[in-house]
């Protein structure tokens, strides 16, 4: 739906944050009457694609990264997100950098609830060779600003 940054240098908090907005939709809700546990997932895929590709990264046209693949994801899920007309907020930021992978922690939730926490490996990928990459160092420097 929307980014936005949070955190940072400028802020005084640690580790800078990429921010996305998911609004909670009626198709979002299993017969408990709270968001599904896939439709979860799917809000995080949705924030990490939107970090991947944030516009105000580099300049019209230009991409950060390579392709990528997910190795690993673990989520807690901490509280029911229940039907609401405003936006939650997907946070994410970097806990690790390695030479073909770097991991994603998020939280989503809003101003006083955690609603789940999480975790994400992504892995450099060369499409060609159908293997791992190590990650380049524009990779490497974008990561930086969120770890």
């Amino acid at each position: 739906m929307t980014q936005i940054e949070a955190g940072g240098p400028d802020t005084g908090t640690q580790p800078r944050r990429h921010v996305h907005l998911a609004q909670v939709r009626y198709a979002d809700l299993d017969p408990q009457h709270h968001v599904n546990n896939v439709r979860m997932l799917t809000y995080l895929e949705d924030a990490r694609i939107s970090f991947l590709r944030y516009d105000g990264a580099v300049e019209e046209g230009e991409e950060v990264f390579g392709a990528m693949v997910v190795a690993r994801q673990e989520a807690d899920y901490v509280a029911p997100l229940l039907p609401r007309s405003t936006p939650v907020r997907v946070e994410l930021w970097v806990t690790e950098v390695r030479n073909a992978s770097f991991t994603l922690a998020y939280e989503i939730r809003d101003d006083t609830t955690v609603f789940l926490r999480a975790s994400t490996v992504l892995v450099g990928f060369n499409v060609d060779t159908q293997r791992a990459r190590r990650l380049n160092e524009r990779e490497r420097a974008f990561l930086a600003a969120y770890a």
